[in-house]
């Protein structure tokens, strides 16, 4: 019968719903993905900020709030790939696997969950950074390509998170993967210009996603042109994504097959 063939986005709008419940229960997990980001933003604003030169000639949180986003998402992401291992881990596979549902919906819950939590921890530590003087000349369609860059970056990483959830031993093991993503931007040139580092650091820093997603970012909300920043950022975004995105199906389809 008809009503009983899986429907694709009533099914994830369910399970998004129930995503989301625990998510709000358990406002510690927005909470902790918000202050870490926060506490970097402060330490370098009022600590390191006064020694750091980055030849913009603006405040120094406008140059260092995009690699602060950048790092509250891959703070954020680790945590879609431990929900994911309790699924797993109880046994939810296997229920789902003999009701009428959608299989991919499942994994489409806990993607767009990952969105929604994370615009809510950007939300705040925007908010935090116009509190310590971050100012911004962009206009409504530079912010809208703000957001959809960023919307970009952690659907990417978030299909990341659902291959480590899905593969992971233990907890610990589905949350560590994020550790290096975490740690990327700090060589990049979210903190400093890449010029000022040593010759194969440099190289590095200046070839690895983040630094054209943090230049294109920095450009946007200084209201500048993105130039070729944004291109290489978004080839970088959807090249990721749609191997991950290939990888995470696979894994997830031998996990109920």
């Amino acid at each position: 019968m008809d009503t009983a063939k899986p429907r694709f986005l009533s099914d994830t709008t369910v399970m998004l719903g129930r995503s989301m419940r625990h998510i709000f229960r358990s406002l510690d997990t927005i909470i902790t993905v918000t202050i870490m980001p926060i506490a970097f933003m402060l330490l370098f604003v009022y600590v390191f900020g006064g020694a750091i030169r980055t030849g913009t000639g603006g405040s120094y949180v406008n140059y260092l709030l995009p690699g602060i986003l950048l790092i509250a998402i891959g703070t954020g992401i680790s945590y879609t790939a431990v929900r994911l291992f309790t699924d797993k881990q109880g046994g939810l596979f296997d229920r789902f696997r003999s009701m009428p549902i959608a299989p991919s919906s499942l994994l489409w819950g806990h993607v767009l969950t990952s969105l929604v939590s994370n615009f809510i921890s950007l939300i705040v530590i925007v908010l935090t950074a116009l509190l310590i003087g971050f100012r911004s000349p962009a206009g409504p369609l530079a912010w809208l390509a703000v957001i959809g860059i960023l919307a970009l970056f952690t659907l990417t990483l978030t299909w990341v998170a659902v291959i480590a959830g899905l593969s992971a031993g233990s907890v610990d093991g589905a949350s560590a993967f994020s550790y290096p993503v975490i740690f990327l931007p700090f060589i990049s040139s979210a903190f400093v210009p890449t010029d000022s580092m040593p010759g194969p650091v440099r190289v590095f820093a200046e070839h690895q996603p983040v630094t054209s997603i943090v230049e294109t970012l920095r450009a946007l909300l200084s209201g500048e042109p993105a130039g070729g920043d944004i291109r290489i950022a978004l080839a970088w975004c959807a090249g990721i994504l749609v191997v991950a995105y290939v990888l995470a199906m696979r894994v997830y389809k031998r996990r109920i097959g």
